[in-house]
């Protein structure tokens, strides 16, 4: 078995932003991506993150659904309404993974969602997957 050319691996020119209120978590996928190369943002809350967003247009967001004051939900949903941010690829992340969790997240129009806890071999492979799939479509 051979490993996939470096042009299907995304990295240092790829920026993820993580929008998570846990530390331990926001610490977990910058040590996993920074490890592949990847640069990374991060923001607590979901106005920092959507400031973050607006001012970096990062290639990829990671974002929390249950955090204080906005929720994933409802950052999601200004992500997908805004047109300069709106083709950027979100990754929705949640300890809630019932199928109807799964569901309301997705309707926002994330493109994937991760169920706490996850593996840093799963976020490292939805992250490429999604990125590739962005560079195929742009």
């Amino acid at each position: 078995m051979t490993t996939p050319p470096a042009a299907t691996a995304p990295s240092m020119n790829h920026t993820v932003l993580t929008i998570e209120d846990q530390p331990d978590i926001r610490r977990l996928i910058r040590m996993t991506l920074e490890f592949k190369g990847f640069q990374v943002l991060e923001a607590g809350d979901g106005e920092q993150g959507l400031a973050l967003a607006r001012s970096r247009a990062p290639d990829l967001i990671l974002l929390d659904v249950m955090m204080p004051g906005m929720d994933g939900l409802s950052v999601s949903k200004i992500l997908a309404q805004d047109p300069a941010l709106r083709q950027i690829p979100v990754v929705m992340i949640s300890a809630l993974g019932r199928a109807d969790d799964v569901a309301q997240g997705l309707e926002t129009g994330v493109r994937a969602y991760l169920v706490k806890p996850f593996s840093p071999w799963e976020l490292l492979d939805l992250t490429h997957r999604l990125l590739n799939e962005s560079k195929a479509t742009s």
